[in-house]
């Protein structure tokens, strides 16, 4: 390697496009940098000097030619290692500043180190800050200085990583006289220090302080003068021995880590929070909507197992029927009526569990002066292990009650409330058709289902309700509890030839009777609720998919709005990668903060909807964790394209953009 030599290009070109034509900014230009050298390059407006400098800086990639650093070839190297030497081996001072905005200086100035992965050094950062003349305004955001202080937090941003060299593109264009040479005084005391200082600028009065001086036109160097102490000396820096300069070699070394990620990720979510905010709701929308939909769904389900509940698992129902005469339907029973006989005959079939006769009815309930229409419904002892019908007080009636036809009751919670308020409704007496009934027990609560009022019903022993009270001879229905869901369609038809060969029927009448299944009344209605429930979370969904295109769209314009602050990063050596990372962990954090906000807006809703219509709703812990992942998912992949866009953004064009 020659230690004369930091920088050489040879050859350099670089043409930029306009439209159908390309405009030459560097033509064939060859250059040498000596360590500790102040050099200023001049000329006027597009002459190639700030494009020569981005090129030096790495900003920008020559067309052809070739461009060594300390020695090593560069034209070569991929993003990732020419984004680890502007992180090490060039600062930065930008006309612009290029400070971000809401973080206070020493959060501006501590950056490239997150970079490096060295924020552990973050004292560092005070360091040069006081070195620069700002120990005073370290906690001050950008906006909140002057000029002449904002250029110097940048010098000091520069300076973090101890790079030896520094690149300052018209470093006091937008600073009064005082605050011009002060900042040439701060370039002057680093160049003795031994950094090798390449500026640009257009004004005669500050190219005095640098030793060298390149004048450029047309994308060519046109001069090349060094000055000798003597030409204006005085504002000259001592002559640096060129041996005496560091020659810091690129070892691409240090990343930033996920947690500087994500503490950048939170100062911007936090810095602009309008726009965080407006990210979030889409979301939070989504997920409040997916969380209701199906709490209202798992409310559903669960309404219609109870109703399931009280119809009995594996059930058959037995019903006489109604014979069509000439096309012409006869009454239910005006063939075959079902007879007690029948019921005790269908109690002996293989399979066949327990059996419940069943008659119905309507009277008028009567305790002291309340009385209450219900209905009256005389059933087997069977009935209560059958239909989930236990008594939750009191007991259910025996056999012997039934055979002697005893007047005893058991009411539901609706005649119970009816009847007797908040009274304990025991061994009380009521009478329904003049006839005195005692009360052994209230039946459990089942609710509301589609077609009436499930505890609004008084049951008393079958033979008691045909014999004394609805003066019936046969039975209007028979529930029949088989022993396995496989036997299920056997004793279906075993029941269907025993009605047959009892009631001698033959095929013209052997309608007359039916016999249902109910465990396809249950498939069809669990196949209901679950159609309702992913129509209802497909809905929610969308919704939730909606949101997601708003985080997209809030997110591509945050890159555009953030274009100059990805162009500063990369400036400092944030890799595409970084780029891309912050940018995910912006959006993901974004829907994630939504998802959790939605997640307890959806429980409100719900419970408001359960309070206001009285539906049932269940908030499972399965949907809070489904709309949680697949807000964090909605947030990886409509973040991602966003993410991809500020990756791919080169640095001197993100700088540039207006």
């Amino acid at each position: 390697m020659d230690h004369n030599k930091i920088i050489e290009l040879t050859n350099v070109s670089r043409t930029y496009s306009m439209g159908k034509f390309g405009v030459a900014a560097l033509r064939s230009v060859s250059l040498t940098v000596a360590p500790g050298e102040f050099t200023a390059i001049m000329g006027p407006s597009g002459s190639g000097k700030s494009t020569l400098l981005h090129l030096l800086g790495f900003l920008d990639r020559p067309d052809s030619g070739r461009y060594a650093l300390n020695g090593k070839d560069t034209t070569t190297l991929d993003e990732g290692r020419l984004a680890s030497l502007r992180n090490n081996m060039i600062g930065f001072v930008f006309q612009q500043f290029h400070l971000l905005p809401r973080i206070s200086a020493l959060e501006n100035t501590e950056l490239p180190l997150v970079y490096a992965g060295k924020r552990h050094l973050k004292e560092k950062a005070a360091q040069r800050l006081k070195e620069v003349g700002l120990a005073d305004r370290m906690t001050h955001r950008s906006n909140e200085l002057s000029g002449g202080e904002q250029q110097r937090v940048a010098i000091a941003r520069a300076l973090i990583n101890d790079p030896p060299i520094i690149l300052a593109d018209e470093p006091t264009g937008n600073l009064d006289s005082k605050s011009q040479n002060e900042i040439m005084d701060i370039l002057v005391a680093l160049n003795r220090r031994g950094k090798t200082i390449i500026m640009v600028t257009h004004e005669e009065e500050v190219a005095e302080y640098a030793r060298r001086v390149i004048r450029m036109r047309d994308g060519k160097i046109i001069s090349d003068e060094v000055k000798t102490p003597g030409n204006k000396g005085e504002k000259l820096p001592a002559v640096l021995r060129q041996e005496d300069a560091p020659l810091t070699e690129y070892t691409g070394r240090g990343r930033a880590d996920l947690g500087d990620h994500f503490r950048q990720a939170f100062w911007s979510i936090f810095s602009h929070k309008m726009r965080s905010a407006l990210s979030m709701l889409g979301i939070l929308i989504g997920v409040a909507a997916v969380i209701a939909m199906l709490a209202l769904g798992e409310g559903a389900k669960e309404s219609i197992s109870q109703t399931l509940a009280s119809l009995g698992s594996n059930l058959l129902t037995l019903r006489p029927g109604s014979q069509k005469l000439h096309g012409v339907a006869m009454d239910s029973g005006s063939v075959t009526r079902i007879t007690l006989g029948d019921v005790d005959a269908v109690a002996k079939l293989d399979n066949v569990k327990r059996v419940s006769p069943s008659v119905q009815g309507r009277a008028q309930a009567v305790y002291l002066n309340r009385n209450w229409s219900t209905q009256v419904q005389g059933a087997g002892v069977n009935y209560a292990e059958m239909r989930a019908s236990v008594p939750t007080v009191g007991r259910f009636f025996t056999e012997d009650e039934i055979r002697s036809r005893q007047r005893v009751a058991l009411i539901g919670t609706t005649v119970a409330r009816e009847l007797f308020g908040d009274n304990d409704p025991l061994e009380a007496m009521i009478k329904m058709n003049r006839i005195n009934f005692k009360v052994i027990g209230v039946l459990p609560s089942k609710g509301a289902n589609m077609w009436r009022d499930q505890d609004d019903v008084v049951i008393i022993p079958v033979s008691t309700a045909m014999y004394r009270m609805l003066g019936k001879q046969y039975v209007d229905s028979v529930d029949i509890e088989v022993s396995g869901p496989s036997f299920m369609d056997g004793t279906e038809k075993a029941i269907r030839d025993l009605i047959k060969k009892r009631h001698r029927l033959t095929k013209e009448n052997d309608d007359s009777f039916e016999v249902r299944n109910m465990a396809d009344i249950q498939a069809s209605l669990a196949k209901t609720t679950e159609t309702m429930t992913w129509l209802l979370g497909s809905i929610a969904g969308i919704s939730l998919l909606v949101g997601g295109i708003g985080i997209m769209n809030i997110m591509l314009v945050s890159v555009t709005e953030r274009t100059r602050e990805i162009g500063l990063r990369k400036a400092i050596g944030a890799r595409g990668s970084d780029i891309m990372t912050q940018f995910l962990i912006e959006s993901v954090v974004m829907t994630f903060t939504g998802g959790a906000i939605g997640v307890m807006f959806g429980a409100g809703i719900a419970a408001a909807m359960s309070a206001a219509a009285g539906w049932a709703v269940r908030v499972s812990m399965a949907s809070v964790l489904l709309a949680t992942l697949f807000s964090i998912a909605v947030g990886m992949i409509f973040g991602l394209w966003p993410a991809r866009q500020a990756a791919r953004l080169d640095p001197i064009t993100a700088l540039r953009y207006e």
